[in-house]
């Protein structure tokens, strides 16, 4: 199943390994990946294409992984599956 994960914060040392470790042990791969960071108030930004392995780790199973990484972080972080995020933007 593929996922965009957008992660959304204040600057930070740890956030791509953070959530790359958590996805490493979900089972999930990174398929792609872009971070920027934002402003003087050092906003850190990034997206992620991943491909989650659901006999590893289930959708609802990850997205609450990432929550509690968000948390720890201090961090904004959502996980949507692919198809709801492309119908989101369709017009």
């Amino acid at each position: 199943m593929k996922c965009v994960i957008s992660v959304l914060g204040k600057d930070r040392s740890g956030v791509v390994a953070a959530i790359a470790t958590t996805l490493a042990d979900c089972g999930a791969n990174i398929d792609d990946i872009s971070q920027t960071i934002l402003g003087e108030g050092r906003m850190f930004s990034m997206t992620m294409m991943v491909s989650l392995a659901p006999e590893v780790a289930d959708f609802n199973t990850v997205q609450e992984r990432l929550a509690a990484d968000g948390e720890t972080l201090g961090m904004q972080v959502i996980i949507q599956r692919e198809d709801v995020f492309q119908a989101m933007y369709e017009i």
